[in-house]
């Protein structure tokens, strides 16, 4: 009975613990761990969708012990999704997916930019920063803005892929519309003439820069797995 008890228990524990298994808690063989550089679940729900039916397992920065946060530095969103995702596999000992994007505006000589989510303040709430976005845009007769976006795949020994995308719009007078974040609300995309924030998920997905740069990512990413793995092994 107590050797039942014991087989049990290490096959519950092997059932509970591991993330791609067969029937009978087997874990698949060749999976790749795939961190994202990012606490943020919807984050790593998205990834986890967009990459399933390939062998890999996604993990985000919950899923580990403390870890110091990487000073968002760079002049460029490249550099920015570059650093995050280069620290977090050297640390970490595994392929880390971590990305940047903010808004530029003509009138504003392309600011917010890199400093988009900080644009307001360090603690600004999106609404705080839509304000002071539509205030500074008052009187401007060029309203023209483009959302950009850089994915970045790093593994430990410091190799790294890029991806970008853009989506060019222009600066509603008002807010409007109440999904996405961000600056969503007084992004205008004449195509749909809606806002951002105006559209379902899955329309926002097909137009916008993330949803681009990370289309951009999938469709390569059978070439990444091999690159990951090539990499892993001479590392």
């Amino acid at each position: 009975m107590f050797c039942f008890l014991l087989q049990y228990a290490v096959f519950y524990f092997t059932l509970t613990h591991a993330d791609i298994q067969c029937s009978w808690g087997v874990v698949m063989k060749n999976s790749v761990t795939i961190v994202i550089a990012s606490r943020n679940i919807g984050k790593k729900a998205e990834i986890k969708n967009l990459l399933s039916g390939f062998p890999v397992i996604i993990k985000n920065l919950d899923d580990f012990a403390e870890i110091v946060s990487v000073e968002e530095d760079g002049e460029t969103f490249i550099e920015n999704a570059c650093k995050k995702a280069k620290f977090t596999a050297r640390l970490l000992g595994l392929p880390a997916l971590a990305d940047d994007s903010g808004l530029l505006v003509d009138a504003l000589g392309g600011a917010p930019g890199v400093r988009s989510a900080r644009y307001a303040g360090e603690n600004a709430s999106d609404e705080q920063k839509c304000s002071k976005l539509i205030k500074e845009m008052e009187a401007k007769s060029n309203r023209r803005a483009v959302f950009k976006c850089a994915i970045s795949i790093a593994v430990p020994n410091g190799c790294v892929q890029t991806y970008e995308a853009e989506c060019e719009g222009r600066i509603s007078e008002n807010p409007a519309g109440c999904h996405g974040f961000g600056y969503d609300s007084v992004f205008f995309y004449p195509p749909l003439e809606k806002t951002f924030a105006q559209l379902t998920m899955e329309e926002k997905g097909l137009v916008s820069h993330r949803g681009k740069a990370l289309k951009k990512f999938r469709n390569e990413f059978d070439k990444v797995l091999s690159w990951i793995r090539q990499n892993m092994t001479t590392q």
